[in-house]
């Protein structure tokens, strides 16, 4: 865990590893979960250098509560996800372009 984070962040972090553990993720996977959970509220609250949009505006990951796990709703990454990417991948246009004509210019529907 990084020298960053409070106590506080680091028991959310193993409880969230532990949750995903027993749910039957791998290892790894419940490490990267957790992680980013923790990450992602910190950004939330000011406490990181440099944070992505879509950190910052989307709901926490406590309040979104697996919305875009599952079947139903949007699934797959954010628009503004895809078009972060677009634009390190020099995509023209990617700036009026919806969900998913960014996806499909990045080959991902």
């Amino acid at each position: 865990m990084p020298k960053e984070w409070s106590s506080k962040q680091e028991r959310q972090y193993e409880h969230i590893r532990e949750s995903a553990r027993e749910q039957g993720a791998t290892e790894k996977r419940a490490k990267e979960m957790a992680a980013r959970t923790v990450n992602k509220n910190r950004a939330q609250a000011g406490q990181t250098r440099t944070a992505s949009r879509s950190s910052i505006q989307d709901k926490s990951p406590q309040q979104r509560g697996g919305q875009r796990s599952g079947r139903r709703g949007p699934k797959g990454p954010t628009r503004d996800q895809l078009y972060n990417e677009a634009r390190q991948r020099n995509i023209k246009g990617r700036s009026k372009m919806t969900k998913g004509q960014l996806a499909r210019a990045l080959g991902k529907a």
